[in-house]
């Protein structure tokens, strides 16, 4: 096709040709500019010109946004690529690409730990247990802390302070600072959130879009481990030999059967608050007198079911396997509500999932009813650990029944005990703590045994 000087004239007066779908029209002034015209009418500046042996063929714009002279000088350009073998696509794409990276470093340079917190909950949360995951929520909120000072007030999380820094920001020296303010208010929150926070940038170095960010000296730094406050138990956390015929006394007044029977069965087998409280019916045999727990450290675990104990899940079963009345029924029915026994061992319904969930009101109001001083419902499990020694059981017997991580070597390799060995053992340590309760326990016969108080 014949080429001519572009004008604004010429250009206004192109048209396609007819039969066609479009038509091309050359520069003459400017090597490889062309005017693509389309049978609609519309019309756009190209560029072509010949890269490596092939026809290389690149839009630059519409007529009404690009002028005669702008139009030459971009094709100049591209051009001027062509001829040193430079694809101006592929420039183009890696321009693109370098920008999108820079602005993404830019980004991440900026990003604030208060904005990286929630993708480190979400991506460890199936890992973690629903308490677990609260806690790191709880520690990291402005005013979410669920234990309360004063009337309404809520306190802050430990972590709350650290959440608008950026990642870049958290070096040792201001994790040291952190540390040693929350030291002074509450020692053992401030050593936990520090383990939560160090697990965190852990995580964020195997992360491409966090890597690198954190100081290197983020928890290594001396001084952060200087401030780091020292574990310490709990002083008097746990229940004394003398102190259980007061204690068994008040919990088993406790109204509620099923908080009475999950407090002592926290003492009796010293599992994790949690794991009793996830108890099913299907995890319970009492015809081989096993329970089998759902353990955080190996999955899941089996433990004896201990005579006194059966004969506290047994009244249990019996109550929540008994019907409600003619008039409850109705009622459910009345609400398209079918009743069913509950799954779980210990069952509430009033919470939300129908397992007990909070048994700490009754257990306080039962150790005040003693005059015994504070126990925590883990101080029971560390009381279950305390009391075996009594009857001196080997170590490893009450570690495995309480879901102990091996620490030895022949622990983890070589004793792995049977449960036939750890009822053994468990008989015995629940004889001695029901013997100094002061309850005589008689098992009449198989599924039915009678308990009375000396």
């Amino acid at each position: 096709m014949k080429k001519e000087n572009f004008t604004a004239d010429r250009v206004a007066g192109f048209k396609c040709q007819e039969g066609k779908t479009q038509s091309i029209f050359w520069d003459a002034k400017t090597p490889g500019l062309g005017l693509r015209v389309t049978a609609a009418g519309a019309k756009s500046y190209i560029f072509e010109s010949r890269l490596h042996g092939k026809t290389l063929r690149i839009t630059i714009g519409d007529v009404r946004t690009w002028t005669i002279g702008k139009a030459q000088s971009e094709a100049t350009g591209l051009k001027s690529l062509t001829d040193k073998g430079i694809d101006p696509r592929q420039q183009k794409q890696d321009q693109r690409t370098a920008a999108d990276a820079a602005k993404l470093e830019a980004k991440r340079q900026t990003m604030t730990l208060g904005e990286a917190w929630p993708a480190y909950l979400e991506a460890q949360r199936p890992k973690w247990s629903e308490r677990h995951y609260q806690d790191h929520i709880s520690m990291a909120t402005a005013g979410g802390v669920k234990r309360k000072r004063g009337e309404g007030e809520t306190v802050a999380g430990p972590i709350a302070s650290l959440m608008p820094l950026r990642l870049a920001e958290l070096t040792g020296n201001k994790i040291a600072e952190w540390l040693q303010n929350e030291a002074k208010r509450r020692p053992t929150n401030a050593a936990q959130s520090f383990r939560k926070l160090r697990a965190f940038i852990r995580w964020a170095a195997d992360i491409p879009e966090y890597r690198g960010l954190v100081p290197e000296d983020a928890y290594t730094a001396r001084t952060v481990k200087e401030s780091v406050p020292p574990s310490r138990t709990k002083e008097g956390d746990s229940l004394q030999r003398e102190q259980l015929p007061s204690w068994f006394a008040e919990v088993r007044k406790i109204g509620n059967p099923v908080i009475s029977a999950y407090l002592q069965g926290l003492l009796l087998t010293g599992a994790r608050r949690e794991e009793l409280a996830g108890l099913r019916w299907e995890d319970v045999d009492f015809q081989w007198r096993s329970m089998t727990i759902r353990d955080k450290v190996e999955g899941t675990r089996a433990i004896p079911l201990t005579p006194y104990l059966s004969s506290l899940l047994l009244n249990l079963k019996r109550i929540n396997d008994t019907p409600p009345n003619t008039r409850q029924l109705r009622t459910l029915e009345e609400r398209e509500i079918k009743w069913q026994p509950s799954p779980w061992v210990f069952f509430s319904k009033t919470a939300a999932d129908g397992k007990l969930a909070e048994p700490r009101t009754a257990h306080n109001k039962a150790l005040e009813a003693a005059a015994l001083p504070h126990v925590s419902l883990h101080g029971l499990r560390r009381s279950f650990g305390t009391l075996c020694e009594w009857v001196e059981v080997p170590s490893g017997i009450s570690a495995q029944i309480m879901g102990h991580k091996p620490s030895a070597l022949a622990e983890k390799h070589y004793r792995r005990r049977p449960l036939d060995l750890l009822r053994k053992w468990h008989d015995i340590i629940e004889a001695w703590i029901l013997e100094q309760a002061g309850i005589t326990f008689v098992p009449v016969a198989p599924g039915l045994r009678v308990v009375t108080a000396a």
